[in-house]
């Protein structure tokens, strides 16, 4: 099982992982980060969680009586891929593993694997 410092220590250890972030879904403040230079980690945290309800408000209402939870979200720009994962843990909420991660440098299919590995074990 991993605590919150193994969890990050294993995000960053992602291959093209540049920072990363564990959040509160529920009050969308930051658990813990490592973030670049200059990052306020705890707008960004906010920021990410507002994301993540306006994507599951918008699939909401185009899938009508279903039932939407997502399991992750990628969101790559031109300058390097956002992924997020949902973690249902014991604590007061939900909480979301944001890592951002290099253009060049990354595998998305190794970080989406990875992360859902991490995940699994997270202390729960």
């Amino acid at each position: 099982m991993l605590g919150i410092d193994g969890c990050l220590a294993e995000v960053m250890s992602i291959p093209g992982a540049l920072d990363a972030m564990l959040v509160d879904h529920t009050s969308g403040m930051a658990v813990a980060f490592s973030t670049a230079v200059g990052v306020d980690a705890d707008r960004s945290a906010a920021a990410l969680t507002e994301a993540l309800r306006a994507t599951t408000d918008g699939l909401a209402r185009t899938c009508p009586g279903d039932v939407i939870r997502i399991d992750d979200m990628l969101v790559t720009t031109d300058k390097g891929h956002h992924l997020l994962r949902l973690l249902e843990t014991v604590f007061e909420g939900p909480l979301v593993i944001y890592v951002r991660l290099d253009l060049e440098r990354s595998n998305l299919a190794l970080a989406r694997h990875r992360l859902r590995s991490i995940s699994s074990r997270f202390a729960t």
